[in-house]
């Protein structure tokens, strides 16, 4: 046993050191892991259910008065009406109604929209090759999102019925338990999910701008905008313009709902980016014109 102890104290040493350095080096990697690896793709879907799961349901009183006077304008007349009446019956508390299925469902949605648009564009990117990728990049990004919606909105389908029940049918059901075995025993699976189709009608089309504007407006910013290079930023100049470019992208298509949904946008954005930098993910820079493509087109000497 002495003999044991004194091999051990002897050896201490030389494991402190060893495992220091081990520390040292795995906080001075620049990155938790290898770009495109299951680990980068994991940890993009953590970011996903944050920045959908906490955003929207930050925004349930509103979605609960929009939907229902989408149901019912004859009562709902106005957003503040439809607040007014919603507390004169239920209380604030009723504001509150669907929160469980919307943050349930939307960190579901979160979950495949940015973790399979990161899958999707390395993805189709890999199959078009260098030069291609960067002339189709647009082309690249609506694919990627679309085919990551079209799984996103599978995913956020049960949720999002119970909620509409919750939310819209008086006397239903108050809370997520209550809906789903009622909701079962009346249709069966297909209550959850016959919902989809206008879900992917209304969603695709969003999630393709929403995902090309801000790609091409985070390429636009750094390029005319931001006055030194992306890698010479600091991480939190990175993240404002994370938050403009949501922000842009979203004002670009929906100038209606302005306010509400690029708030909301950019909110996701930013969440989903600061997750990248507090797991030390890989974020390639905005993408540049290859050299083999740029010898081909006579730009460079």
């Amino acid at each position: 046993t002495q003999s044991i102890l004194l091999l051990f104290w002897s050896l201490l040493p030389f494991m402190i050191d060893h495992i220091s350095h081990g520390v040292s080096l795995f906080f001075a990697a620049e990155y938790s892991c290898e770009y495109g690896s299951l680990k980068f793709y994991a940890l993009c879907g953590v970011g996903g259910v944050l920045s959908c799961g906490l955003t929207h349901t930050a925004v349930v009183p509103l979605d609960l008065v929009k939907c229902r006077m989408q149901v019912d304008p004859q009562k709902y007349k106005s957003i503040f009406n439809g607040f007014s009446v919603t507390v004169k019956e239920d209380g604030v508390r009723g504001l509150a109604k669907g929160w469980a299925p919307t943050f349930i469902g939307y960190s579901m949605q979160g979950l495949c929209k940015f973790g399979f648009y990161e899958v999707f564009k390395i993805l189709y990117g890999n199959m078009l090759g260098e030069e291609n990728a960067y002339l189709w990049r647009t082309s690249l990004y609506l694919a990627a999102s679309a085919s990551a919606e079209f799984f996103a909105d599978i995913a956020l389908a049960p949720m999002e019925a119970a909620k509409v029940r919750i939310q819209t049918q008086p006397g239903y059901a108050n809370t997520l338990r209550q809906a789903v075995p009622k909701m079962f025993g009346e249709e069966g699976i297909w209550a959850f999910y016959k919902g989809v189709a206008p879900l992917w009608m209304r969603q695709i089309p969003y999630t393709m701008m929403k995902f090309a504007c801000f790609e091409r407006t985070v390429e636009a910013l750094y390029k005319y905008v931001v006055p030194k290079p992306r890698s010479e930023c600091t991480k939190g100049e990175q993240l404002v313009v994370t938050f403009i470019a949501g922000y842009i992208g979203v004002w670009k298509g929906l100038f209606a709902r302005i306010i509400m949904i690029g708030t909301l946008t950019a909110l996701q954005w930013f969440i989903y980016d600061s997750v990248k930098v507090y797991f030390r993910l890989p974020r390639p820079p905005p993408p540049e014109m290859p050299e083999s493509l740029k010898k081909k087109l006579g730009l460079t000497e």
